[in-house]
């Protein structure tokens, strides 16, 4: 595992949402902690009123769930999965009460920086990327019926782009049947540039490009509205959220 000295490290961050061009309504949330801690984006399905509320749900779960524990013994890896656990519980509950919203569920991708070091969470299609070195490199896998198809061959890249199943989640939050949340330490270096984002940036702008605009000029603000801008010169198909976090070595607080 790779401990991150957070002494010399600062993190400066930004977060971004978009309807897109063709759906009225914002399914997506992203949440900045004040203090650099932690950093999520969930992606909401389930119709207008129930992906709003499930990807709400999940999000001010997760955010209580490590503000209570943060400062507890509890290892990060456990602390991230029962965080996404109890987001799962909330949206369950949720679709008890509500029962037109008993198909909601939400996407979620986090990542977190404690005393042992750096993690990152996912369960869903929303991805984290690293840009290093000018390069940019794609974290996570979704969880998808075709990203499984495509990691055992069964399908192409070319097929997995276009196929009518590509956003089919095996696993998200709201399911009483969850039985997987992937959690793992994360790398982060000093000049590192992460990017958690909802699948409607990805679905629209390629990985060469977004690697082309993180590489550019502006600072966070502007890399996230103009990648933003690509997503809905390209079709704007689908909501898009974004959250960027930068590492700069200094001797500043994060």
């Amino acid at each position: 595992m790779t401990e991150v000295n957070l002494s010399v490290v600062s993190r400066s961050s930004t977060g971004k949402t978009d309807p897109g061009l063709v759906r009225q309504y914002n399914q997506d949330s992203f949440y900045l902690d004040p203090e650099g801690r932690f950093y999520i984006v969930a992606d909401g399905m389930g119709g207008h009123a129930g992906g709003e509320e499930a990807s709400r749900i999940a999000v001010e779960r997760v955010r209580d769930y490590l503000d209570t524990y943060w400062q507890s013994e509890i290892t990060s890896e456990q602390l991230l999965r029962d965080a996404l656990m109890d987001a799962n519980e909330g949206i369950l509950e949720d679709q008890k009460i509500n029962l037109e919203r008993r198909d909601m569920g939400t996407t979620a991708v986090l990542i977190a920086f404690r005393e042992d070091g750096a993690w990152r969470a996912h369960v869903g299609d929303s991805r984290l990327y690293r840009l290093r070195n000018q390069q940019l490199e794609r974290v996570t896998e979704d969880h998808t019926w075709v990203a499984r198809a495509l990691k055992m061959g069964d399908i192409d890249p070319a097929q997995a782009k276009v196929h009518p199943w590509r956003h089919v989640l095996f696993q998200c939050l709201g399911r009483q049947d969850l039985n997987f949340i992937e959690v793992e330490a994360l790398d982060a270096q000093p000049g590192d540039t992460f990017m958690m984002c909802s699948d409607g940036l990805t679905e629209e702008v390629p990985d060469n490009l977004i690697e082309k605009i993180l590489t550019g000029q502006g600072n966070c603000d502007d890399q996230a509205v103009q990648l933003i801008e690509e997503a809905k010169n390209a079709g704007g198909s689908d909501n898009i959220t974004i959250v960027l976090v930068d590492f700069s070595e200094d001797n500043q607080d994060s």
